[in-house]
């Protein structure tokens, strides 16, 4: 890995007035401020905000972007300026660091390919390729690529000058990541510790068969008494005959009024907590049970405009209840391993940007990100 030192980038200048468009404007007060060698490139006198690093510059109109209204609008609608700034003050900071740490990894990389002609005819090749996907993206349609372009603010040349800084930088940075090292396994277990809640959870699951006897649904037998007294004096019966040994498969598939009666009244498993009313009693009663039990009789209610009065009778057998359990570290290993990589390279980079951003004088980027703030709230609003 070449050793390298930073280059301490200009003190950013910040000045008022009024953006406009995707290049920062001036006024010629403001123009004559810049350092003659930061000049080059920049659009005439006007008026405008401007964030200069290193010789590029960096707007509040590439900050506040249009989809990042989109978002914050909603947001911005219902606070004060000032819960605004407090709330979005560090997605902004993290905007603006992503921002100009791209601008000196591009420049240090650059400075670091001056001269190597392998690595240039490298980044030719590549640049030409991302330019042939982004064509096969519009399926080779030419005239549909070049428009979707305008729309982003770019042209061709542009676009290749986009995709150098990208490839450039991406190659830099990568050299700049740590050596691969073992995983260990303490590392595969606390990360395992950390994820199972919620990717390798497999939720409790209960099955059970049911013998569903549906009030409104009985038969009447005695038209002179109710059908509740006479569901209850069924489901007292029905309980003495499995009490007895017969088949609660068969005494379902005949008495039961319930969806799964011709199955023997078998469900299949479920959560628990997944059970919706009147059938949610059951995940309380299958708490309390064991496998081969049989419980009842359970009265329940439909939800409203029937709640509190009885139309269900059940008798359940509980058939299986599985607790809570994970999918073994073993079978998730991979994954596990990708996620650790990951994660030390995402914490090499930040760290890496982090110093390369230290190393700026930005001593006016709180009044930038105010300025940008102010700015955003006050167009979400309009």
């Amino acid at each position: 890995m070449p050793k390298w030192s930073f280059l301490l980038v200009s003190v950013l200048l910040l000045t008022g007035g009024c953006g406009g468009g995707s290049k920062p404007k001036f006024t010629e007060d403001e123009l004559a401020l810049i350092p003659p060698a930061q000049r080059e490139g920049l659009p005439e006198a006007s008026g405008g905000f401007v964030l200069a690093v290193g010789g590029e510059t960096i707007t509040s109109d590439e900050i506040t972007t249009e989809p990042l209204l989109e978002y914050l609008r909603p947001i911005a609608q219902k606070s004060s300026l000032q819960q605004f700034k407090e709330q979005l003050r560090p997605e902004f900071e993290r905007i603006l660091t992503t921002r100009i740490s791209n601008i000196l990894l591009y420049q240090q990389a650059k400075r670091d390919a001056a001269g190597n002609k392998d690595i240039e005819d490298a980044l030719e090749k590549a640049t030409e390729a991302e330019v042939r996907r982004f064509v096969v993206g519009f399926k080779g349609d030419y005239a549909k690529a070049e428009q979707a372009l305008k729309q982003m603010g770019m042209d061709w040349q542009s676009f290749r000058e986009y995709q150098k800084k990208m490839i450039l930088s991406q190659d830099y940075i990568r050299q700049q990541l740590p050596e691969h090292r073992l995983i260990t396994y303490n590392e595969l277990v606390n990360c395992y510790n950390e994820l199972k809640e919620e990717f390798f959870a497999i939720p409790a699951t209960i099955t059970f068969r049911l013998i569903d006897i549906q009030i409104p649904k009985l038969e009447v037998a005695e038209p002179n008494r109710s059908r509740l007294e006479q569901a209850r004096e069924l489901a007292n019966e029905l309980m003495g005959r499995l009490q007895k040994g017969e088949d609660f498969g068969e005494l379902a598939k005949q008495y039961s009024h319930g969806h799964r009666a011709s199955f023997g009244g078998l469900w299949k498993p479920v959560q628990p907590g997944s059970l919706a009313k009147p059938y949610d009693i059951l995940a309380a009663e299958s708490a309390r049970m064991t496998p081969s039990q049989i419980a009842g009789p359970i009265e329940a209610s439909e939800p409203s405009p029937s709640e509190g009065r009885v139309e269900h009778i059940f008798i359940m057998k509980l058939e299986e209840k599985k607790p809570k359990s994970f999918v073994p570290l073993e079978n998730v290993q991979k994954e596990l391993e990708t996620k650790i990589i990951f994660d030390r390279r995402r914490k090499a980079v930040n760290e890496f940007s982090t110093k390369l951003v230290q190393q700026t004088m930005l001593n006016e980027k709180d009044k930038f990100i105010d300025f940008c703030l102010e700015k955003t709230y006050r167009m979400c609003n309009e």
